[in-house]
């Protein structure tokens, strides 16, 4: 069943279209506090589609980002009772927030920044740092450097390959798809 090439090139034909910043800047801003796709599948093909625009792209995410962040702060912060905690739940993250609260007395800043350049939810990071009160100015810090750390390492390595990497990724996306969604299928289960 080939689902994830037609897909792909939905998504392209999307990051073509006049308000596709827009929509960038809305994915990154909300994926930062509680919409579940990441930031760089739409960041990605926008930057295959306009390779010239690369360095903007990763810049618009990375503000927008960080300006999620901060709503998700403020969420852990102010309203965590309210909407915080309904949105760990939503992600069955009740477990690992209670351990991060234990790590972030000695690693807050550090486990920020790690989850604005890995593929783990930043979105719970955003809302446990305000909930316990990590220094905002310290929070913004490492979220500027790790958002724009993923961002610009995307958006640079589809400039820097950008025609030689779309004929890779048409004939592999199929492969590629289905692995990742077999990976987060193993990574659910282990760790559960």
């Amino acid at each position: 069943m080939k689902i994830f090439g037609p897909l792909y090139d939905k998504v392209i034909e999307w990051s073509r279209h006049r308000h596709a910043e827009r929509y960038l800047a809305v994915i990154s801003f909300a994926e930062s506090s509680f919409f579940p796709v990441p930031t760089a599948f739409m960041l990605a093909p926008m930057v295959m589609a306009r390779r010239e625009h690369a360095w903007w792209l990763a810049s618009l995410a990375t503000i927008t980002s960080v300006l999620g962040g901060l709503f998700g702060y403020l969420i852990g912060y102010f309203f965590f009772d309210q909407f915080g905690q309904p949105i760990i739940d939503f992600y069955h993250a009740g477990e690992k927030f209670e351990s991060m609260k234990n790590w972030f007395g000695q690693y807050g800043v550090w486990l920020v920044l790690l989850a604005g350049v890995t593929p783990i939810p930043y979105k719970i990071f955003t809302i446990a740092s305000g909930l316990l009160g990590l220094p905002v100015v310290l929070f913004t810090l490492a979220s500027v450097v790790g958002r724009a750390s993923q961002f610009f390492l995307v958006a640079g390595l589809l400039w820097w390959g950008g025609e030689k990497i779309e004929p890779v990724l048409k004939k592999w996306m199929e492969l590629i798809g289905w692995g990742l969604i077999s990976l987060a299928v193993i990574g659910y289960f282990l760790l559960r």
